[in-house]
């Protein structure tokens, strides 16, 4: 009989073991040496003896032996060896396992047959014991080496791919050596599974099994759980499942197994599905959930703070709980009670775990209820707990955990976990966490609300209206479906029977029938018949349920109005979904809150234009032709400006894309030419414009229908809807370039037209400037010759207005005739004809820019065409080397410089000229710089100077010269008019200005910057968008007046607020953040300002936070520290201390900080400056390192030294001030006693000290010894005494008369001081000599 097997901690110490004791090896072969004939000559021994001989040989030392020295090298076999080897020896351990059940059927050796010899069961007893332990050591034997060879090969790293390519080598040769390690793999591993589902207490008796069998299976099946690749066959998965899950359940090895599973799970990440996958299925083989109830309550012992050090394990205990909650519940729902303590921990993952777990509990365990009342009841309470729960973690302080918890409430909603007792109050919490400060936290919310309206148990619309209707309906049904009370009832028995109505009213059933509701909505004037009472309360419950809830979404548009502003762009993205999602349930107030997304269209990140076009798509693009064009007319009509433009924008772009059908533009044309019945003029004109948007992309589209847009745009129904004029001529304007032609070549009518609308007066004053303003721009864009065109309109206009034919009675017309003059016209159409001659100026200015851009253009395709010419001919022509000899000598002018010269004389010509005789529009010019000059008039006549000044600027935008000599007028009034609609027009006109002729404006910088001081929020609005415009756009530098445009940033008015911080915010993002270099000098600039600390310390807050370089942040340390030295008052340095306070310090920015400690050490003394410095003491306490601590007590130490230094000092300095005040005051007041006493006793002083007694020169004396004394007396008679709250008072006490040794003491000092000086003469004439 061999002796037992002992499994060692390793393979090599099987040689090490030779006590006699257990099986060890005696003599290993050295596999290396051999040679592969003699290798193979070796396995195939070993392969012949377990095969031909007992599956008990594998216990004989020669066996044994050999066996253990081709484990031990197994990884240097070759892979017909390493097949032979584990084929064998797997396929003995699968003909030993049946054999074991065969031991349950032996005789029974203790009671042997009466008729047997005596000898028989003597020699029975060691044959049934010698083959129960040969079954234990072969099984042993077996599973040890398999599992080795196991652990072998996955280490080695040798993969699948690998195999399966020497597999088909060997394949070729001998089909039976196919080497495929993952199927042996898995074959063993099952193998191994099954010989431990076997009766095992056959081999190790009745007691527990061997525990070094269970613990060597248990290390290597672990070990095999680190390997991720490994894992990723479900097969060997599978059966590392079934080997852990029979030791741990029914060889009751469960500490040890969860101790090795929170190993995985801490250090693996890629192992938790798999471990809660192995632990819910030994639940689910056995019947006995003893794994996942210890590691829940392993998990839910250990201490939270533990988690906190930990986050990644953490994170990884959460993720299987929430996979074993998944695939357990029923489980997991009896034993998370010892989870629930966590939620108060300080680790946010756990929470969130946890979070996770009561989801899938409440969506999994407690799906089904069944079971007794009492059974039922308990559960139903424990659901409502877990909801509550998770209402309650809504608010949690992580917004981690907020954000979690919000999905998995999206989460129930879809599978319909959430009753309608809940849905109100998760609505309510779901609409407050819009207004979170975490954008994570919004998305969810955002995420929340879709979920539950998709999801809503109330029917597809929510409309208030038609929820109130159907609800008062219902009401009166139930009321008269209640029993009638009778009057010999006592008052007692009503109140009783009122409860029980409220009561029955208020517990309705979760499962009520919402379905019907859809039916009243669209069919008010019939109620269906419901069914009894009780169905009837609970309807009219849910319809109050749904009341609610459609009120709760209702009142969310503003603060999703608000989103649609927000910087994140999630925020936005899910903003627009939930308000789509609104519309499509027809929430009250959707509609307008959706519009407000168009202007959402400029945004320059790509993914919101995407999300705003698809929701356009999806809500105003439909199927029917007819639909769309209605629903696009709605939403023009009803439109703003802005709105238009971005409307315009998502038409064209769909137009482009063919988003918007054929049939939809024939609808619209059908529309505008009231085709259609019931169509109004102001529909045909909305129709129209967004014909324009369209043709913005599709020009083609307007061409078929012109002679309708000339007929109705211009005709009768002109006067009806006043704007259809304008609208008519954006419509002649964006014809393309055929039909223009088209238009020019056999139409003059539309000229005419164009001429009679801009010289007559038939429409609205309002009106008439838009519509002008359309019909010039169409007169040069349509006719041949605009200038000509133009000037005859002016002539008209000339004519019309100031009665006279010839220019020359215009210019004759002397001062003193001017005013007169000028108030016989009428004011408005002096303001009709000012703003016709500005705007042909100026339409002018840009048809010779476009003329001398094509002339470019030409002359580009030109010099193309001729390179191309020269490339064929295979040279260059004697012209072009003429050219370019005279190019490089500098003889000849290039095209460009007459180009050039060409334009600037014409754009001269428009305005001033060059010539001696002046055009229309330069006779005109001095007229309205006169015209703006005369206060008289302009204060008469306010809309007058309106265009006025929009004509003067139009006109200076066009001549240099003109804006020269009008510059000052135009500051003059821009800062002094009465209307701020002058002040904000002037405003707006010195931004194009500034563009036009920057070194004009230059000079006037400040004067532009004054107007953010405007009390108007008009012009303050419009000088912020000026300003930024021109700062952002490289227009204008940044100089020391851009304090005025920081203090925008509290403006009274929230919008100017707004446009301040967007300016900042985008100047942040040019260069190198420019906000850095600017913001001391900011500083000095706004301590000098008046105002107040909130809104300084607002103002900084916001400009610093714009910085995050960490190298800026550590040279701002150095720089506000410097601006200490030149602070004078306690103000500034209270301002720089806060800067300092706001700023994000790191080791090199603190070490600053110390190092410029004499700049800042003055202005300790101050209390807020020292809390300021506190501040950031303790800012560098939270963040700082472990090595810099001590560092950073030292600098608190020596700050509190210096405070309480200065704080001494300036006490001292305080009561020196007073003493000295009180000391002059003394010596006046004797003066005056002396010189009285001089003028009343001839030749004695009076002494104060003594009463009014006076001294003669003879017993004191000489008279200035005398008066010296007395002073001296005087002075040291005053005593000083500091009262409790700091201030000094003199004592009440004094000394009478005078003593000898204060007179000798005044002596010797007037002696000392004749010395001094004596000294001091010697010194300097030795020093001059």
């Amino acid at each position: 009989m061999a002796p037992p097997f002992v499994f060692p901690s390793d393979l090599k110490d099987l040689e090490d073991s030779g006590d006699g004791l257990s099986l060890s090896v005696e003599c290993s072969v050295d596999v290396s040496s051999l040679r592969s004939s003699q290798l193979e000559e070796l396995v195939k021994g070993v392969a012949f003896d377990l095969s031909d001989r007992e599956i008990f040989c594998i216990e004989e030392q020669d066996v044994f032996d050999r066996v253990y020295s081709l484990v031990r090298h197994f990884a240097n076999l070759p892979t017909s060896s390493k097949f032979n080897l584990v084929e064998t020896l797997r396929s003995n351990l699968s003909v030993l396992l049946p054999s074991v059940d065969s031991l349950s059927r032996a005789p029974n050796s203790s009671s042997p047959s009466p008729t047997s010899s005596p000898g028989t069961a003597a020699d029975q007893v060691p044959d049934i014991t010698t083959r129960i332990a040969s079954h234990r050591n072969a099984l042993k034997i077996y599973t040890f080496f398999l599992l080795t060879i196991a652990r072998t090969e996955e280490l080695s790293g040798s993969d699948s791919g690998a195999s399966s390519k020497v597999g088909m080598q060997g394949r070729k040769k001998n089909p039976t050596c196919t080497w495929n390690w993952q199927a042996q793999r898995v074959r063993i591993i099952n193998l191994i599974a099954n010989s431990l589902e076997i009766n095992l207490s056959l081999l190790f008796g009745s007691s527990d099994i061997d525990e070094n069998y269970l613990s060597f299976i248990s290390k290597c099946t672990f070990s095999l759980y680190e390997i991720q690749a490994l894992l990723k066959d479900a097969d060997t998965r599978e059966g590392l499942a079934r080997i852990i899950g029979t030791i741990s359940t029914k060889y009751r090895r469960t500490a040890e197994s969860c101790a090795s599973i929170l190993h995985l799970i801490y250090k693996f990440d890629y192992t938790v599905p798999h471990l809660a996958e192995l632990v819910a299925a030994a639940e689910k083989k056995f019947g006995d959930g003893c794994v996942a109830i210890s590691l829940v309550r392993e998990i839910g012992r250990t201490d939270s703070k533990e988690y906190v050090r930990d986050g990644a394990g953490a994170e990884n205990i959460g993720r299987f709980l929430v996979e074993l909650a998944d695939k357990s519940p029923k489980l997991m729902s009896t034993n998370v009670g010892v989870l629930v303590p966590h939620f108060g921990g300080e680790s946010y993952k756990i929470r969130n775990a946890l979070v996770g777990v009561l989801g899938k509990l409440v969506c999994k365990a407690y799906k089904d209820v069944e079971g007794e009342v009492s059974s039922k009841c308990l559960q139903l309470r424990a659901k409502q707990a877990m909801l509550e729960i998770l209402l309650e973690r809504c608010r949690d302080v992580s917004a981690y955990s907020r954000s979690r918890v919000l999905q998995v409430w999206a989460e129930l909603c879809e599978v319909h976990a959430v009753s309608i007792g809940l849905w109100n109050e998760l609505a309510v919490v779901a609409s407050g966490r819009l207004e979170d400060k975490s954008a994570m936290v919004r998305k969810s919310a955002l995420i929340l609300l879709v979920t539950m309206l998709q999801h809503n148990p109330f029917g597809p619309q929510l409309r208030v209206a038609a929820f109130e209707a159907t609800l008062e309906k219902f009401k009166d049904k139930l009321q008269s479906m209640e029993p009638p009370v009778t009057s010999d009832i006592n008052l007692e028995d009503d109140n009783q029977e009122d409860g029980v109505v409220a009561e029955q009213g208020e517990s309705v059933s979760d499962s009520c029938l919402t379905s019907t509701e859809e039916q009243h909505q669209d069919n008010d004037a019939i109620i269906p018949e419901i069914g009894n009472l009780e169905q009837t309360r609970a309807l009219v419950a849910s319809l109050e349920a749904g009341l609610r809830f459609s009120r709760c979404i209702t009142s969310l548009m503003p603060t999703l109005v608000q989103l649609l502003a927000s910087s994140s762009i999630t925020d936005v993205e899910n903003t627009i979904l939930l308000l789509m999602r609104c519309r499509q349930f027809q929430i009250d107030g959707s509609d307008a809150s959706l519009r407000r997304m168009l202007p959402l269209v400029f945004s320059q990140d790509k993914s919101i234009y995407e999300a705003v076009e698809n929701t356009f798509t999806t809500i105003y693009i439909g199927k029917n032709p007819m639909e769309t064009a209605r629903n696009l007319l709605n939403l023009a009509m009803d439109s703003s400006i802005g709105d238009l433009g971005a409307l315009e924008i998502l038409i064209s772009s769909l137009m482009s894309k063919g988003e918007i059908s054929n049939g939809t533009i024939s609808a619209l044309w059908d529309i505008f030419s009231f085709n259609v019945n019931g169509v109004a003029a102001a529909q045909s004109r909305g129709s129209l414009s967004i014909l324009c948007m369209a043709a913005k992309s599709t020009p083609a589209i307007l061409g078929s229908h012109l002679q309708d847009i000339i007929d109705i745009g211009f005709g009768r129904w002109a006067k009806e809807e006043t704007l259809l004029a304008r609208t008519a001529c954006i419509a002649l304007e964006r014809l393309s370039e055929e039909d223009k032609d088209k238009l020019r070549t056999t139409s003059n009518k539309v000229f005419g037209i164009l001429h009679n609308l801009i010289t007559g007066f038939w429409l609205p004053e309002n009106i008439w400037y838009a519509t002008v303003d359309k019909a010039i721009r169409t007169i040069y864009a349509l006719h041949p010759q605009p200038e000509a065109f133009a000037a005859d309109i002016v002539k008209k206009f000339v004519s019309a207005i100031f009665s006279c034919r010839e220019r020359d009675e215009v210019t004759d017309n002397s001062s003193n005739e001017f005013h007169n003059f000028m108030f016989t016209v009428p004011a408005a159409k002096l303001g009709r004809f000012l703003f016709v001659i500005s705007h042909i100026a100026l339409s002018q200015l840009v048809y010779i820019e476009a003329c001398v851009q094509n002339i470019r253009k030409q002359k580009l395709k030109k010099e193309k065409l001729k390179i191309e010419t020269e490339t064929v001919n295979g040279g260059l022509t004697k012209e072009t080397e003429i050219q370019g000899i005279n190019a490089e000598l500098g003889l000849g002018v290039s095209e460009d410089a007459i180009i050039d010269s060409l334009s600037e004389r014409a754009e001269k010509e428009i305005v001033s000229g060059g010539s001696i005789e002046k055009n229309l529009i330069g006779y005109c010019a001095p007229f309205l710089s006169k015209l703006c000059r005369n206060l008289n008039l302009i204060q008469k006549f306010p809309e007058l100077q309106a265009s006025a000044m929009l004509a003067l600027c139009r006109l200076m935008i066009v001549d240099s010269d003109f804006c020269e000599s009008n510059l000052q007028l135009l500051f003059t009034v821009v800062e002094s008019a009465s209307t701020e609609t002058v002040r904000s027009n002037c405003t707006v006109a010195l931004g194009d200005l500034a563009v036009r002729f920057p070194n004009l404006l230059e000079p006037w910088t400040e004067n532009m910057y004054a107007r953010l001081r405007d009390p108007s929020v008009s012009v303050r609005k419009n000088a912020v968008l000026v300003l930024s415009h021109l700062i952002l756009n490289d227009m204008m530098k940044v100089k020391g007046y851009i304090y005025e445009m920081t203090m925008r940033i509290e403006d009274e008015d929230e919008r100017i607020a707004s446009l301040a911080k967007l300016f900042f915010n985008e100047l942040s993002k040019k260069g190198s953040n420019p906000i850095y270099n600017l913001l001391p000098d900011i500083l000095s600039s706004l301590s000098n300002q008046n105002i107040s600390e909130d809104a300084f310390n607002n103002i900084m807050q916001f400009l610093i936070n714009s910085i995050k370089k960490d190298k800026q942040m550590e040279a701002l340390v150095e720089k506000l520290c410097n601006r200490f030295s030149g602070a004078t008052d306690n103000r500034q340095w209270k301002h720089i201390a806060y800067c300092l306070s706001q700023l994000t310090f790191s080791e090199k920015g603190l070490k600053k900080l110390i190092e410029s400690f004499k700049a800042y050490e003055h202005a300790l003394c101050d209390e807020s400056v020292m809390d300021h410095f506190r501040s950031i003491i303790n800012k560098c306490k939270k963040f700082g390192k472990a090595e810099i601590k001590s560092y950073i007590d030292e600098f608190e130490e020596k700050l509190n030294k210096i405070h309480t230094y200065r704080k001494e000092q300036e006490a001292t300095a305080r009561n020196a001030q007073v003493h000295q005040q009180n000391y002059g005051s003394l010596e006046d007041f004797l003066i005056r006693e002396n010189t009285s006493g001089k003028a009343t006793n001839e030749g004695g002083v009076i002494n104060p000290s003594l009463g009014g007694k006076s001294i003669s020169s003879g017993e004191g004396g000489s008279l200035e010894t005398n008066d010296a004394t007395s002073k001296e007396s005087c002075v040291s008679s005053i005593a000083n005494e500091c009262e409790t709250d700091g201030t000094e008072v003199q004592s009440s006490k004094t000394k009478r008369g005078v003593s000898k040794y204060q007179t000798r003491r005044v002596r010797v000092s007037a002696s000392l001081n004749q010395i001094d000086s004596g000294t001091k003469q010697r010194r300097t004439r030795s020093t001059r000599r």
